[in-house]
């Protein structure tokens, strides 16, 4: 295949910041995300914006089949160019994710089991990862090129200050790990921001857990980060002081403390004390 950079101009193709394009082109960087996401021939493989097709390209090596959204039809040449003769591993899909229901997708899913993979479009990185990760039929990981701000937040712990909502989260469901950090000179065009590279692997560990009721306690816990969780229980969830402060005392915590101190286990007990 010619050099993606040499495709790209052939075509004039412009990238659309609507849509943050910003391209992989170096091999070495896309085998080692593939590597990282686990993907083995058994596999189908849902990758969010195909962009040029090269991370594409490495993922049909190793994968069954790989079915890949892309939202620009800008692309539709560049992708015949760059994925010729892999019509029987990969079904290129023109349509923007975020408006393919939940139907539609396990359709074209065949009942099976998948994993996701994406060089993720800053913008969209949280909306698409809580959407695979809250969906019935969830993937068995979810492997993603993010902004390393947010890959920190995604796996920080209950000691460090990126630790919110979106990592209880994550913890709910699974495991996330940062699997390499990758400098913003490895993009075309380059960003502003460094990235990382993020493998969740999800399980079924809380599968008996009330979910519903411990994500609502979660976001009352950091509705405000500067009031006490004793506070936020009470704004959020309608609860007595007394109520709130005896739930902490029989899980042996201070009334004090606030949310970010407490890890998924925390606020599963906590769920289960205040909302039955």
């Amino acid at each position: 295949m010619s050099d993606i950079k040499q495709i790209l101009q052939d075509h004039n193709f412009r990238f659309n910041k609507q849509f943050g394009q910003n391209f992989i082109t170096d091999t070495n960087l896309l085998q080692a995300m593939v590597k990282d996401s686990g993907v083995c021939e058994d596999d189908i493989v849902v990758e969010i914006g195909a962009g040029a097709g090269t991370l594409t390209r490495e993922l049909a090596k190793s994968a069954g089949k790989v079915l890949a959204f892309e939202i620009d039809r800008n692309l539709v040449p560049i992708l015949g160019q760059t994925l010729k003769g892999l019509e029987d591993k990969v079904e290129v899909i023109f349509r923007d994710i975020q408006k393919v229901n939940d139907e539609e997708l396990d359709e074209l899913l065949e009942g099976k089991n998948y994993k996701v993979v994406a060089n993720l479009p800053y913008y969209i990185t949280t909306p698409i990862i809580m959407r695979f990760l809250e969906r019935t039929r969830r993937p068995q990981s979810i492997t993603v090129m993010i902004q390393k701000e947010v890959g920190v937040r995604l796996t920080s712990t209950s000691t460090e200050g990126d630790y919110g909502v979106i990592t209880l989260a994550i913890a709910l469901e699974g495991k996330a790990k940062i699997m390499r950090d990758v400098p913003r000179q490895m993009f075309t065009p380059q960003p502003n921001v460094d990235s990382c590279i993020v493998r969740i692997d999800l399980d079924d560990t809380y599968a008996r857990v009330d979910k519903a009721k411990v994500k609502k306690v979660i976001r009352c816990a950091f509705a405000m980060r500067r009031k006490t969780l004793v506070n936020n229980l009470m704004n959020g969830l309608g609860v007595s002081r007394e109520v709130a402060n005896k739930a902490l005392s029989d899980m042996g915590l201070d009334e004090r403390i606030r949310g970010e101190a407490l890890d998924i286990e925390h606020f599963i007990r906590l769920s289960q004390l205040l909302l039955g």
